[in-house]
């Protein structure tokens, strides 16, 4: 995934983003034993935004990248007038779409501060996760960080706009692994998904099944990626692609075989981003709760759970 520069222009990453900040992040729990988390293990915590990244974040219609690409994701590339610009747009949707960028893009420890020229109000976001060295450090973003950030957001995103907690793997665009503990793939126990893609131009962005196939009665809150057996919305979060095959079939693993490196999918290879998440938020009609994935009805099945959410009126 060698190579370089946006094309020279406005490049697009709106709407991509905001699908992807539901599913930000909520703390992690109590760890069930001694062994302390790795700070940059992902459950990304600190993701959180009162309604997580939604759908509208993953839009291509919203996000310049002008300035951003081309200029760099430093300090300078944010004071240039188009990005003021397109901040200046919609600010509340912005800040979530920036704070995940950043969260994926830049190292843990290290801020970036965008000042307004037109209002005076001053931002921050902290990174995370590391991803795009040269991109955060001021370079034109290359093709592999535009990909492995795009993967990033896509696995942020939540349909239901909620804050769950996931676990998350893969390579820096310099091949760096996310640091993963032992305690935390334990924790995190049910395989969801993978994640490739462009959002910055017009790739498209995909996930993939990496866990079980849900049975009729189970759904999940983290509906984009992991797919119920019987469910009918075969896209229930576009402009994110859930491709039909399972991971394995269209994925590499990493020498461990603990977690996708890249995904060939219409004859381009990408770099991938893999999560996994907590048993508890895997839903089943029947435990007495009606959750935001299950519905009104006479049946068992999750998308018609009388026994939990009761009869429709």
């Amino acid at each position: 995934m060698p190579t370089r520069v946006f094309a020279a222009g406005v490049r697009r990453l709106g709407l991509v983003v905001l699908l992807l900040a539901t599913s930000g992040c909520a703390p992690l729990e109590a760890a069930p034993g001694p062994e302390p988390l790795v700070p940059s293990t992902h459950a990304l915590k600190d993701l959180n935004t009162p309604n997580g990244l939604s759908l509208n974040g993953l839009s291509l219609n919203g996000l310049s990248l002008n300035g951003l690409s081309l200029n760099g994701l430093s300090l300078q590339g944010l004071t240039t007038a188009e990005f003021d610009t397109w901040f200046q747009k919609n600010p509340e949707l912005h800040e979530a779409v920036m704070k995940y960028v950043v969260r994926c893009a830049v190292p843990a420890g290290v801020s970036r501060t965008y000042t307004s020229a037109t209002t005076g109000r001053t931002w921050q976001w902290t990174g995370g996760l590391g991803l795009a060295p040269d991109w955060s450090g001021g370079a034109p973003a290359t093709l592999a960080e535009q990909r492995i950030i795009s993967a990033c957001l896509a696995a942020h995103v939540d349909k239901y706009e909620l804050h769950i907690s996931i676990s998350v793997q893969g390579l820096s665009a310099t091949g760096v692994a996310i640091p993963t503990s032992d305690w935390e793939l334990r924790l995190y126990s049910e395989k969801e998904a993978c994640f490739f893609g462009n959002v910055f131009n017009a790739e498209g962005i995909y996930a993939g099944n990496d866990g079980r196939p849900l049975n009729d009665r189970e759904s999940t809150a983290r509906a984009c990626a992991l797919s119920s057996r019987g469910g009918t919305e075969k896209q229930p979060c576009a402009p994110l692609v859930r491709v039909e095959q399972d991971c394995g079939r269209f994925c590499t693993l990493d020498a461990a075989r603990r977690f996708y490196v890249s995904c060939t999918y219409n004859g381009i290879t990408y770099p991938a981003i893999t999560t996994r998440m907590l048993r508890s938020d895997i839903y089943t009609c029947g435990d007495g709760t009606c959750q935001v994935s299950e519905k009104c009805g006479t049946g068992e099945a999750y998308d018609n759970c009388g026994r939990d959410c009761g009869p429709c009126p």
